[in-house]
């Protein structure tokens, strides 16, 4: 009886498991479904000098390579077009030294960069985080260079962060007798932890009395959701939908207390409301996917090709021996022939889901461009309850 006992307990714990787990399948946490409003990455962007290249600069082809290249020279204290004096030269060197200054800058082991970068949210002054670098003239390749110390600015003109750092170039190449071979991109690189963060860029989640949850993929079934899920979890009046993608949601105006809570508001799993009925086309790729709420009303489909055949055949035709006034001359015959496939139809019952819109293609051999033309063609009848998104 005891053993008895302890195997129904046993079973019933299974069962209590796998329903917790089925349950846990079906349901997401809220991280995964909305994004806190205001908290977010923010863009930054700046202009530098690479150095150090074996002589796949920018070369004289960009006059601004050059230019800056004096520019930073000068804030170092280095004159690089200053006066050559005739006192201790003679007039001939003097004159042919000042001619060399009044030519551009040869900068074969230099180029000029574009820097771009992703600052993560609530980062802190001192903390790195990496950079894109990016050349902007005619180098060949940035291998081996390092960027020159550049300020980083935001949308507003202020300077953020600070870049510098040795590139690393997932590129490689070698030509040979005129075949060459390029793997990756050589004028693009990336600095890991590159810049250093100098100014804090405000956020406003420690500003506000409500703390707004935007949820991806706008669904009022899903901000309906989330909003019954906090007040179940929290009490009612916490969480209020605003409309079909945000939830304002009432936090603490402690700021340990309020990144607690919504430490256990993204761990909540909350079941998302069914994604709308949806046939994404890849013309080019010949790729189509159909999502589980794709349904068809009654139809009835077939689906072949015709192929047409025209063969000609060229052949003299002679007039006879007694036969007077006769010409020989060249004559053409043509042939041709229509042949059709037997082609098996297909039929739709109302409402069929996807697994049985797939069942049918299969059944009758359609290739995915024939899948792609099918779904086209029942779009265009009516009988298709979803949305064709052609990309």
């Amino acid at each position: 009886m005891q053993i008895m006992k302890n195997n129904y307990l046993k079973n019933a714990s299974l069962g209590l498991l796998l329903i917790l787990i089925s349950k846990a399948v079906m349901s997401d946490r809220i991280k995964d479904l909305a994004d806190v409003a205001g908290v977010r990455s923010n863009h930054l962007v700046g202009y530098g000098i690479v150095v150090g290249l074996a002589g796949t600069g920018d070369g004289t082809d960009l006059p601004i390579a050059g230019q800056s290249l004096k520019t930073m020279l000068s804030g170092l204290g280095v004159s690089v077009d200053g006066p050559v004096s005739d006192y201790d030269l003679r007039t001939e060197i003097a004159n042919d030294i000042k001619q060399n200054v009044k030519k551009d800058l040869e900068v074969k082991n230099a180029a000029a960069v574009m820097i771009t970068a992703e600052v993560p949210p609530f980062a802190k002054p001192g903390q790195k985080f990496d950079v894109n670098v990016s050349a902007i003239g005619k180098a060949e390749s940035l291998r081996g260079g390092s960027l020159l110390l550049a300020p980083l600015k935001g949308v507003d003109g202020r300077t953020y962060a600070l870049a510098q750092g040795g590139l690393t170039v997932m590129a490689a190449g070698a030509a040979a007798a005129g075949t060459s071979v390029q793997i990756g991109v050589a004028t693009s690189g990336r600095i890991p932890n590159g810049a250093i963060l100098e100014r804090m860029i405000e956020t406003p989640f420690d500003k506000s009395e409500h703390v707004v949850l935007n949820v991806k993929d706008g669904d009022f079934s899903t901000a309906n959701a989330l909003t019954a899920k906090i007040n179940e979890t929290f009490g009612p009046g916490v969480a209020s939908a605003v409309d079909g993608v945000s939830v304002a949601v009432k936090a603490p105006t402690d700021l340990t207390q309020r990144v607690s809570f919504m430490s256990m508001i993204e761990n909540l799993d909350v079941e998302p409301g069914e994604p709308p009925a949806r046939v994404v086309i890849n013309s080019r790729t010949g790729t189509a996917v159909i999502n589980r709420s794709v349904r068809v009303t009654a139809a009835a489909v077939t689906h072949g090709t015709i192929s047409v055949r025209i063969q000609a055949t060229n052949e003299v035709s002679q007039a006879g021996a007694l036969a007077q006034g006769g010409q020989t001359q060249a004559v053409q015959n043509v042939d041709i022939s229509v042949d059709e496939p037997d082609s098996k139809m297909f039929l739709f019952e109302p409402g069929i889901e996807l697994q049985d819109i797939v069942d049918a293609v299969n059944q009758v051999g359609a290739t995915p461009s024939s899948l792609i033309a099918i779904l086209e063609a029942l779009r265009r009848s009516g009988s298709l309850r979803a949305e064709l998104v052609v990309i």
